[in-house]
């Protein structure tokens, strides 16, 4: 069962740990690790890569390396969205704090260079979202552009 309880927050200010790890001097595309979730939740993957869109609080998309239907990216420094991630432990805890954001519940982890991550609640596969301290200045943004998508590619349950 998922005990994690969120409590919805006034969020005028976000930022998402995000998962690039570098860029090369030829290519600013971001670099992330490609989750390795199981065929169901992959084929779930697949479904929402169909349907994000091609743009997210305004940028373009701009997929990280390696190309995966596991991952997306929108702008520099990258907006990153990763499907099938493992369940984050903080969602055991009570206090965690989250929000929902157009039907779509988000657990909230303000990471320590600022940014934060987000990662999705009561669903059949765990999207994370990572959101660069410099993209912070628009709130909750790119989940609002991400939410329909979600919504339509990953059904309301329990991940396992």
């Amino acid at each position: 069962m998922d005990s994690f309880r969120h409590r919805l927050l006034g969020l005028p200010v976000l930022a998402v740990l995000i998962t690039a790890t570098g860029c090369s001097s030829s290519d600013d595309s971001a670099t992330v690790a490609v989750p390795s979730p199981d065929a169901a939740v992959t084929k779930l993957c697949r479904n929402l890569d169909r349907a994000l869109p091609k743009k997210v609080d305004g940028l373009s998309r701009k997929d990280p390396r390696p190309a995966s239907v596991l991952t997306a990216g929108w702008g520099s420094p990258a907006i990153i969205l990763r499907c099938g991630v493992p369940r984050p432990a903080k969602m055991n805890d009570p206090e965690a704090d989250g929000a929902e954001v157009n039907g779509v519940g988000w657990l909230l982890q303000k990471q320590g260079d600022g940014s934060f991550r987000f990662t999705t609640t009561l669903r059949l596969a765990y999207v994370e979202v990572t959101i660069p301290a410099q993209r912070t200045g628009h709130g909750v943004a790119p989940l609002v552009d991400l939410a329909p998508a979600v919504k339509k590619a990953i059904p309301e349950g329990i991940a396992s």
